[in-house]
């Protein structure tokens, strides 16, 4: 069973609330980004278990806030039903994949990619004329790929980005594809450690007052993305991008040069 947060003092709760507090505006403004920032912070200082405890229900409120948000469901429902799909689907191969190598530098292959797709992007291939031809089948291939990355590497936002951005989708529609998927990879990984026995209700209930702070902070976030226009939003996510790419590949020459 994952360790409780006893030790942890006021300051250390006001340390962790501040990352929560940045991690939610981030989902708010992009519409991605909540485990991108918060894992890597509250993780090198609490450990992995702990940190995911932390971050799960927060992230889940934030996500699901922009969800409810956008546009209307029934419209997004109607041309990507596919998508949360191809995400569960996703997630059991790359835990499966994660378990059997758990070593395999997963990280250093999708931060590869992502820097690929970003020069592709500034050549103008960007968006494509083969992806609105078959939006199912590269989109299920997208969410597939999207659910295994969240399951090997904890960042699922890269391939389903470039999906979407080669649709060509309003920063609206953009955003609520994007949570609709988060939404469907955090309720799975809730419902394993929840049924697992591993995280208690006393651990889930003290990260209640956290879900309070990422969804003040993501409403605060939406209200600065409604101000932007489209050019200036997909500039900022093509900005992201670069982060994690090289966030990943700090990360993976961190995991080298320490081992």
């Amino acid at each position: 069973m994952i360790a409780g947060f006893d030790d942890l003092t006021l300051l250390g709760w006001l340390a962790i609330g501040l990352v929560i507090a940045a991690a939610g505006f981030m989902q708010g403004a992009l519409g991605l980004g909540f485990p991108t920032i918060a894992t890597p912070l509250l993780a090198m200082w609490l450990g992995m278990p702990k940190a995911i405890v932390l971050i799960l229900l927060p992230c889940l409120a934030a996500v699901i806030l922009n969800v409810i948000l956008g546009p209307p469901l029934r419209e997004l429902f109607r041309r990507f039903w596919f998508m949360p799909l191809g995400m569960l689907v996703g997630a059991l191969i790359g835990g499966f994949i994660f378990v059997a190598a758990p070593d395999a530098p997963y990280a250093l292959v999708l931060a590869l990619v992502i820097l690929l797709w970003l020069a592709l992007d500034k050549m103008g291939f960007g968006e494509s004329p083969a992806v609105r031809r078959h939006p199912m089948a590269f989109g299920l291939t997208a969410s597939v790929v999207g659910g295994a990355c969240e399951a090997t590497a904890n960042v699922a936002a890269a391939p389903l980005v470039m999906y979407y951005s080669a649709l060509g989708l309003t920063p609206a529609a953009f955003v609520q594809g994007l949570n609709l998927c988060f939404v469907v990879g955090k309720l799975t990984q809730f419902g394993v450690l929840a049924g697992s026995g591993m995280v208690g209700a006393a651990q889930w209930l003290a990260t209640l007052p956290l879900v309070a702070v990422a969804v003040a902070t993501a409403l605060a976030g939406v209200r600065l993305r409604d101000r932007l226009d489209a050019q200036t939003y997909r500039i900022w996510v093509k900005r992201f991008l670069l982060f994690v790419a090289l966030a990943l590949l700090a990360q993976y020459g961190w995991r080298v040069f320490n081992t």
